[in-house]
């Protein structure tokens, strides 16, 4: 598209969405936005999955290029997009973002999506106690080890946002409202007030649980 602009397939309830569609506002990319996914359907239709064989939102399409796992598609962004604020071009502070990337894709969510799929999108009666107590001991777990990197420092990766900031903000964003008991975690507390004071997380993030 000549004017730059991109399609996102994705509805905004999707913590995998969301940080897509905060990255466009932070790097001014035009979007269009295609509900998609969960009671909107379309994500199991052939012509979706021609696109996206995984079925999974978001997917995004910019001109030709069609892309499709949200951590690629930040990546793929910020490096066209001159996103170098949010991903740093130089390998060893890029190296520091790519690991909370893939921390939270490849640890955090498999505490986080369970847990957050048994509380909200699981009738009460059907949901399970003890998996639930398991995975909140879990989470606190690994968001202690978050809040320990936090000490000294603003965001995840240094004292302004990235990528890896964008990443975890919907994880934490389900965190802080879950209705469960959450241990004192100070520096990730006031990492969770300062993301709150960003237009960005205000508008694509910080949204009721459904």
């Amino acid at each position: 598209m000549t004017d730059g602009s991109i399609t996102v397939w994705g509805r905004t309830t999707s913590g995998n969405v969301q940080k897509v569609l905060w990255l466009c506002d932070e790097l001014a990319v035009p979007f269009q936005r295609i509900d998609a996914g969960g009671r909107f359907g379309v994500n199991d239709t052939p012509a979706y999955r021609a696109m996206n064989p995984m079925g999974l939102v978001p997917t995004v399409k910019d001109g030709d290029v069609v892309l499709w796992e949200s951590n690629a598609i930040l990546r793929y962004l910020a490096d066209t997009r001159g996103g170098e604020r949010l991903y740093p071009r130089d390998p060893i502070r890029r190296s520091v973002v790519e690991r909370w990337l893939d921390w939270g894709l490849g640890t955090l969510s498999g505490a986080m999506q369970p847990l957050f799929w048994q509380l909200i999108r699981t009738p009460e009666a059907e949901r399970d106690p003890a998996r639930i107590a398991a995975l909140t001991a879990e989470a606190a777990r690994l968001w202690g080890i978050l809040d320990g990197a936090l000490a000294g420092q603003g965001f995840v990766a240094g004292d302004g946002p990235t990528l890896a900031d964008l990443a975890l903000a919907p994880w934490l964003h389900r965190w802080m409202h879950l209705p469960l008991d959450r241990p004192s975690l100070p520096n990730l507390e006031a990492w969770h007030a300062r993301l709150s004071g960003l237009p960005g997380y205000r508008r694509w993030v910080a949204i009721p649980l459904s």
